[in-house]
């Protein structure tokens, strides 16, 4: 089942996340770095701080594609780049190769061995897996003092590593030009993509090839990536470092959390991807990133690369209108709900918390994320800018009879289907993004859903259904067995269904009869899903896996309850799948002009929206003032401020091991309040970048970006210069954890550092 996300315009983006070749390797390796030395300064501004360096560079944001990096080479040397600007052009160069996408998050190569650096947050899923109510690793953290003791990250975890990025855009302008009904020119692109993806994978065992969609659809590329299938948990901070200052911090500044974890990317002793297996040896990749020695200061050149997930710069101010009126109110609302529900269920019971914990971090983060969005867009006048932007855009589309005839209806043909598709968007969204929510209604309709599609050729399913996908898709049911429990999955169906029955009438999605029956109540509700998962077979692994062989009329003879109701709910999820095909169609239409317009209006290049594919984006290290502050933020924090903000209640708890280094002096000659934990900087970033390696001007590792300030979340629709910032945690932090505080210096001597 695609993520209604996917293609769907930015008004509808509520989502249950409530958000080449191998080089030759010296036989004789330089000699390793030292630790990197660290630097002092304060976390405010008592006094106005001098003129950084790079003080004359304003950022005015974007996530570009590796091949367009190539167009700033002046500015990249000016802010004292010093590498080949070529080199962060180029997805096989040693700092881009070494640079992966873990299919929501994004992590690097650190050493020869597979090592790879990543989020805290990115390891939830990873650390729920691994952990029980008695061994918590998400509260305790987890260190694997060799390599068998790492942990499996699960079966469906994944690594991809970009080998070729094609453009392919004219096959799909031809489709485009040559048909007039939309959903006629949705299933030519459906068509075309497919043929391109399986003449890309044919004969390639372990390489995944994706057709991916650039400026709203207008240009197409297609993304040749290695897919490592064997994941395993190296080491993870405690909550107390991890995840320091947990949803109170998040989003703020001054931070203080070492968001970081390390995982090994494992492959068969052939070398090639394979599943999880005692036998797998360490992926041995072409590149992977050096530490940096150099301190970073103020003002310094930085630049990130990652695999951005979405944003929607180049969204008309229809859809900026419909999502801050609909979308964002609804999301908030559902976050709240779900997190209340979740504590609720969770206090209950430590093994629901535990299996609820990465849901609890997505909403809790999803929410804080989107009031920021809100007021960014309302009380930060975006929504104003966004309004005037596209007026300037009208003018000069209106300025001459050749501009109205080249981009005159795009504007407005974008706004009629924003218009129609609000006809269905709350029965979608419910269904899509809650009914669908809870593990074994999402496991039965894709058991349903596969049977349905494995009676057509393979070249004529849905491409997620395809035979190439079949290993993930099993791979997604063999991880439910570590992630569902009952009373979990059930408190979530009866919410969304309670949600539907709370919602107008007109708007309620049909699931909520299918489910509950006519004329359903809270208490009838609860009673129906009671009984669903009383009757159903499908909570084991061995049944489901069983199911997903079996044709629509064996499954039917199964009469499962939750399987009947899988059945009932495809004709909406049809319908819901139909209209998508119309406005994917709709917009391929109408989105070329209006980029045209765009990029006429501007006279220049101008970076397309995030989508997940492999970007770059610089700036420099640069602290804020927001409006009515007396004093600046400055762009670095210390451990001080970190244990001054201890109050033993979680979230501020620091573990005693810190506590201990801290008073046993283990800082090589440093101290507490010169120790940087956390740093800014200009870069324009989004979700999917957690976990970016953030390079210093020698191309070196010298931090992971994280998060972003609030004043900067709405930057998805407007970046703002003056106080959009991301936050990255330093990796001078991360080494004197491992050299100091958690006995991880076998991992210090992997990357090549001395302690």
């Amino acid at each position: 089942m695609k993520p209604i996300s996917s293609v769907f315009p930015a008004f509808l983006l509520v989502v249950s996340a409530c958000g080449g070749s191998e080089t030759a390797r010296s036989p004789s390796p330089p000699p390793p770095p030292e630790l990197p030395k660290v630097g002092a300064g304060p976390e405010t501004a008592k006094t106005p701080p001098s003129p950084p360096k790079n003080g004359w560079f304003e950022n005015k944001g974007g996530m570009w594609m590796p091949h367009q990096v190539a167009a700033h080479a002046e500015t990249l040397k000016q802010l004292g780049l010093k590498i080949d600007p070529a080199r962060l052009s180029d997805p096989l160069s040693p700092e881009l190769s070494s640079v992966i996408s873990l299919g929501g998050c994004s992590a690097s190569f650190v050493s020869d061995e597979g090592l790879v650096i990543t989020n805290h947050h990115c390891a939830t899923g990873a650390l729920q897996l691994n952990s029980t109510a008695s061994q918590n690793l998400l509260k305790d953290g987890f260190m694997a003092k060799d390599r068998g003791t790492e942990k499996s990250n699960g079966p469906s975890a994944r690594a991809f590593v970009t080998r070729k990025v094609t453009k392919v855009t004219g096959d799909f302008q031809k489709a485009v030009t040559q048909k007039t009904n939309d959903i006629t020119i949705a299933k030519s692109i459906d068509a075309i993509q497919k043929k391109i993806v399986a003449e890309c994978e044919k004969g390639r065992p372990g390489i995944k090839c994706t057709v991916a969609r650039f400026y709203n659809g207008s240009e197409f590329y297609l993304i040749e990536q290695l897919e490592i299938r064997d994941m395993r948990l190296v080491y993870a901070p405690t909550a107390g470092i991890g995840n320091y200052g947990g949803e109170i911090d998040n989003w703020r500044w001054p931070r203080h959390t070492g968001d970081f974890t390390f995982f090994r990317a494992y492959v068969g002793k052939d070398g090639n991807p394979a599943d999880y297996s005692a036998d797998n040896v360490p992926y041995r990749p072409a590149h992977h990133l050096k530490i940096a020695t150099t301190p970073l200061a103020d003002g310094d050149f930085v630049a990130v690369a990652g695999y951005p997930g979405r944003t929607q710069l180049l969204r008309t101010f229809a859809e900026a209108d419909a999502t801050v009126a609909w979308s964002y109110p609804r999301r908030v609302k559902m976050c709240d709900e779900y997190l209340a529900l979740l504590k609720e269920i969770g206090d209950k019971d430590p093994e629901v918390q535990v299996k609820a914990t990465p849901l609890v971090r997505r909403f809790g983060n999803g929410l804080t994320n989107t009031k920021g969005q809100l007021e960014g867009l309302l009380q930060g006048g975006l929504l104003s800018a966004k309004r005037k932007e596209e007026d300037a855009l009208l003018a000069f589309i209106n300025k001459s009879p050749e501009n109205k005839l080249k981009y005159g209806k795009s504007i407005d043909e974008i706004r009629d289907a924003i218009l129609k598709e609000a006809e269905h968007r709350e029965a979608d969204a419910a269904l899509h993004s809650e009914v669908l929510m809870p593990k074994l209604m999402s496991a039965a309709t894709t058991i349903v859903r596969m049977a349905e599609e494995r009676a057509k050729p393979d070249a004529e399913r849905d491409p997620d259904y395809q035979d190439r996908r079949l290993p993930d898709l099993i791979n997604a049911q063999e991880a439910i067995e570590k992630q569902y429990h009952k009373e979990l999955d059930k408190a979530l169906l009866r919410l969304a269904l309670e949600r539907i029955l709370r919602s107008p009438k007109a708007e309620q999605s049909k699931a909520l009869e299918i489910i509950a029956g006519k004329s359903p109540t809270k208490a009838s509700i609860a009673q129906a899903v009671d009984s669903l998962y009383a009757a159903t077979n499908i909570e084991s692994n061995a049944k489901r896996l069983d199911l997903m062989k079996r044709s629509t009329k064996e499954l039917k003879k199964e009469n499962d309850s939750l399987l009947n109701v899988a059945f009932a709910l495809r004709p909406l999820l049809r319908e819901s799948e139909e209209r998508e095909k119309a406005l994917v169609g709709k917009f391929a239409r109408t989105t070329p002009s209006y980029i045209a317009a765009l990029r006429d209006f501007k006279q220049a290049d101008i970076p397309p929206d995030a989508n997940s594919t492999l970007r770059v984006t610089y700036g420099v290290v640069r602290g804020y003032t927001t409006k009515g502050a007396t004093e600046p933020f400055v762009p670095f924090t210390y451990l001080d401020a970190m244990l001054r903000k201890n109050t033993g209640k979680d979230p501020f708890v620091v573990p005693q091991r810190l506590l201990d280094a801290v008073h046993d002096k283990k800082f090589g000659g440093a101290a507490p309040e010169t120790m940087p934990v956390d740093f800014l900087s200009t870069l324009h970033i989004t979700g999917g970048n957690s976990g970016s390696a953030t390079l210093n001007a020698a191309g070196e590792l010298v931090g992971l970006a994280f998060d972003g300030n609030y004043e900067s979340v709405a930057s998805d629709w407007l970046y703002v210069p003056s106080v959009t910032r991301s936050i990255h945690v330093d990796i001078r932090y991360v080494l004197w954890l491992l050299g100091s505080v958690d006995n991880g210096t076998h991992l210090l001597r992997e990357m090549g550092v001395v302690h």
